[in-house]
C-alpha cells in the first residue's frame, strides 16, 4: 500500500470538519470510526462492518481505494459497538460473550494472533447478542473451578469447554463464562447447618491460623457436594464408617461446644467461594494421626497443624 503524505491527511480533517459540525447541530449519533491497521483493505473493512467500499469511500471523501495502517476511516451506518479489552479477557472470551464465532471477531478486528491488551478497543460485529444468556464472572482471590461449578450449579467441564481451558488453573482478574441454567450462588443451607458447622470449625480448629479455619470449612462443604459423600452438612459431619465417625469432635463431644465469632466468619467466608485447600475433602493432623491410609492420599495444602488431601 502507498503511503499518503501529510498534505492529504489535512485535506480529510478537513472533510471531516463541517461533517461533525452538522452532526451536533442535528443531535444525530456520530458515525463510528475505524482506525486502519496493517493488511487492511477497504474491501476488508466494508465486508466486517456491513457496509460497501463506495459508503466508505463516499463517508471518508477517498477517491481510491489506497489506505494506510495509523488512518482514521469513519464506518457509515454504526454497525457496530465498541468493547474495551479487561484484564483476563482473551479473543475467544469476548466472542463467547457477544455469541460470535471467534473467526467472526479476528475478521471484524483484522486481529489474527492471540494477544490483546488491557484497553484496547474491540470492534464488536452488529449481529452480535451480548451475553449469549450466560453469565460472566471475575475470578477472585482462592476461586476454583470446583467451587464456581459448586456455586453456579454446573460442571467443572462444562465451564473449562465453554472458556476453552486445558487445565484447572485460574487466576484472580480472569473473566470466565458461566453456563446458563445453574443458579446464581449462595446454597441450600439453613442456619442449622452453618452452626453446626461452626462447632466443627471451632473443635477442630481452635488455636489454628484463621485461613486454617475457612480450610476445615471448605473442607468440609467441599465433601458435601462430592458425590461419595452424603449430600449435606450433617450428613457428612455425623458420617460414621466401618463403625466410626468421621471427625473426632463428634466422638469425643467437642463438637457440642457452642461456635464462636471467629469459626461462624469462617463458615461464612467459605460459603462465598474462600477456598485455601484447593478442592480438598479431608485433612489430619500428622503428629496425631493413626490412619495410614489419609497418609498416602494427594496433598492439595498444610496450613498450621492440618494437612489437606483429596482423592
Amino acid at each position: 500500500m502507498t503511503k499518503k503524505c501529510p498534505k492529504n491527511k489535512s485535506r480529510l480533517f478537513l472533510f471531516f470538519l463541517p461533517l461533525l459540525v452538522l452532526a451536533l447541530a442535528s443531535g444525530e449519533t456520530i458515525a463510528q470510526t475505524y482506525r486502519v491497521r496493517p493488511g487492511d483493505s477497504l474491501f476488508l473493512i466494508s465486508r466486517n462492518f456491513g457496509t460497501s467500499i463506495n459508503a466508505l469511500k463516499s463517508a471518508n471523501g477517498l477517491t481510491s481505494n489506497l489506505i494506510y495502517p495509523g488512518q482514521t476511516l469513519t464506518i457509515p451506518g454504526g454497525n457496530t459497538s465498541n468493547y474495551t479489552v479487561q484484564p483476563g479477557d482473551s479473543l475467544f472470551l469476548i466472542a463467547k460473550r457477544y455469541n460470535l464465532s471467534l473467526n467472526e471477531l479476528r475478521q471484524a478486528n483484522n486481529i489474527w494472533h492471540d494477544t490483546i491488551m488491557p484497553g484496547q478497543t474491540i470492534y464488536i460485529p452488529h449481529s452480535a447478542n451480548p451475553g449469549g444468556g450466560n453469565t460472566v464472572y471475575t475470578i477472585r482471590p482462592n476461586d476454583t473451578l470446583f467451587l464456581l461449578a459448586r456455586r453456579y450449579g454446573t460442571t467443572i467441564q462444562a465451564i473449562k469447554s465453554l472458556n476453552n481451558l486445558r487445565s484447572d488453573t485460574i487466576y484472580p482478574g480472569q473473566q470466565l463464562m458461566i453456563p446458563s441454567g445453574g443458579n446464581t450462588g449462595g446454597g441450600n443451607f439453613t442456619a442449622a447447618d452453618l452452626e453446626l458447622l461452626a462447632r466443627l470449625v471451632r473443635a477442630e480448629a481452635e488455636g489454628e491460623p484463621y485461613e486454617g479455619q475457612v480450610a476445615v470449612a471448605a473442607a468440609v462443604l467441599n465433601r458435601v457436594q462430592d458425590p461419595r459423600y452424603p449430600g449435606s452438612v450433617a450428613g457428612v459431619i455425623y458420617q460414621v464408617v466401618n463403625g466410626r465417625y468421621q471427625f473426632c469432635p463428634v466422638s469425643d463431644g467437642r463438637i457440642n461446644l457452642p461456635s464462636t465469632t471467629s469459626s461462624r466468619r469462617a463458615v461464612q467466608d467459605a460459603l462465598n467461594g474462600w477456598d485455601p485447600t484447593h478442592g480438598a475433602i479431608g485433612f489430619y493432623n500428622p503428629v496425631t494421626a493413626s490412619n495410614s491410609w489419609v497418609r498416602q492420599q494427594q496433598t492439595t495444602a498444610v496450613i498450621g497443624n492440618h494437612i489437606f488431601y483429596k482423592y
